[in-house]
């Protein structure tokens, strides 16, 4: 399939073991390569919603009886049937998002992955013995919140779906998910797929805007809400969550993520380092992005023409061309959003070293496509420095006392990132120690472990996904003493 040929995809949403259509019409998802019809899915409804909970509340109670091994038998079954349409999923993820085939191919395969990684989890649900007197016992017990509610980010769509559900599932919750609403399209097959696998009411899907997610997020019935996207809608969901009950709510947002570089560091490495680090295969549409590289005064110039020689040997294109770097961006909005941030970047300043245009020519005629873009010059108070773009720019700023280059790095509201490069292991770990942030890379970039817990401080979030923390995190734990 190329981009010249857009999907018809129908999606449905699940509720209750049953696929619908909803009674509200249809919305339509844009392909960010041609402009055309990607598919279309239901207008989800204030109504679609309450029936998603009211259908995972009746069918939690049966499925958080199961035995560990049981619920891990369906997670993998579910992984083993989404592996079986892979190539599916692949085709409709590509199209939806304007991501390259190749970065997406690791999506697919990782969200498989991450199913199975936590149907292997499950045994360690255990509580604990907490001693205290001889007549006495004490010991702690792990139960499921019931209905958990999660709403997910355009960037990685059925990765985050997959994530979102596995661990809630595996701790014995039911599921409501609200896929993003610019890309809902693998979500609703990743219905299907589930409703063949998986006991009805067990997951839901709604498709919709903003108001099916705030109906999700404020329904009584829903204890445990997890969120992935901007700071701005995290903080609407705070407080609209809290207008109706206490709930537990894990929150990813965004970063403005520092990469600070020593004049010990390798020069060609850490170009290269810089350019994977800000995520150009996913157009710059990462939170995780480090978006700001500080670079020491010795080796500024060096690294500087590096990363630009990098960054112009990016290639954009078709994004089902398999030699295709960097696709398209997600959505007419969010391209002029980006242009509007190299204006201003140029006008406080910085200097524009590479990129800052729509690149020319087929098959840039249609679609939402933007050059990888490079800034020098940078200073710290530049809006390009502070504000989170979420899009293919890079911003390079100079230092020459560490003190200063953590100042710097810790100026944002942000937290959620970082990477230190240096030969020097007491230099990165204590600045490590310094940045506030809640995941740093050292000598490295951009991996992540499945089960090394990731979140944000600060305005970057709450919470922790991934390993035995997001697994817990989805339990409440109850104590109980016995008087022997």
């Amino acid at each position: 399939m190329s981009t010249t040929q857009d999907n018809s995809l129908m999606g449905r949403m699940l509720i209750g073991g049953r696929l619908v259509e909803g009674n509200d019409g249809w919305l339509e998802s844009i392909n960010p390569a041609t402009e055309g019809c990607a598919g279309r899915v239901p207008r989800g409804s204030e109504r679609d919603v309450h029936d998603a909970v009211d259908a995972a509340a009746a069918a939690q109670p049966a499925w958080a009886a199961l035995s560990v091994a049981e619920r891990s038998g369906y997670l993998r079954k579910l992984a083993d049937a989404m592996t079986a349409r892979a190539g599916e999923l692949l085709e409709i993820e590509v199209a939806d998002t304007g991501n390259s085939i190749t970065g997406m191919e690791g999506d697919i395969s990782g969200c498989i992955d991450r199913l199975r990684y936590f149907a292997g989890l499950g045994h360690e649900l255990q509580g604990n013995t907490i001693p205290e007197k001889s007549d006495k016992l004490n010991i702690t017990v792990r139960e499921p919140y019931g209905v958990v509610g999660r709403i997910v980010a355009f960037n990685h769509p059925l990765a985050m779906a997959a994530h979102g559900m596995a661990s809630p599932l595996m701790a014995g919750n039911a599921v409501v998910l609200k896929p993003s609403e610019q890309c809902p399209l693998s979500a609703t097959l990743l219905g299907e797929i589930a409703n063949e696998v998986l006991p009805p009411g067990v997951l839901n899907i709604v498709t919709g805007d903003g108001m099916v997610g705030n109906a999700l997020v404020r329904h009584p019935r829903v204890k445990r809400l997890s969120f992935v996207g901007s700071v701005r809608t995290g903080l609407a969901i705070q407080r609209s969550a809290a207008e109706t009950a206490v709930k537990s709510i894990s929150l990813e947002l965004g970063g403005k993520n520092p990469f600070i570089v020593f004049p010990d560091a390798p020069v060609e490495k850490v170009a290269q380092a810089a350019v994977d680090g800000m995520n150009f295969i996913w157009q710059g549409q990462s939170c995780s992005s480090t978006s700001r590289l500080f670079v020491h005064d010795a080796i500024y110039d060096e690294v500087v023409r590096h990363v630009v020689a990098r960054t112009e040997a990016i290639r954009i294109g078709d994004p089902f061309d398999r030699a295709t770097r960097m696709g398209a961006i997600n959505s007419r909005a969010h391209l002029a959003r980006i242009e509007d941030y190299v204006e201003i970047g140029k006008a406080e300043g910085a200097r524009l070293l590479t990129g800052g245009t729509r690149p020319t020519g087929s098959p840039f005629d249609r679609g939402f496509w933007y050059r990888p873009t490079v800034f020098a010059n940078v200073e710290q108070d530049m809006r390009i420095a502070r504000e989170e773009i979420f899009g293919p720019i890079l911003s390079i700023l100079r230092w020459s006392d560490i003190d200063h280059a953590v100042a710097m790095a810790n100026s944002v509201e942000y937290g959620l990132t970082a990477a230190v490069w240096t030969s020097d292991i007491r230099n990165a770990l204590n600045t490590a120690r310094r940045i506030e942030a809640g995941y740093i890379w050292i000598n490295g970039v951009n991996t992540q472990v499945r089960a090394v817990p990731f979140g944000g401080y600060k305005n970057s979030g709450t919470g922790r996904e991934r390993g035995l923390e997001e697994l817990y995190s989805y339990t409440e734990e109850k104590s109980l003493q016995i008087f022997l």
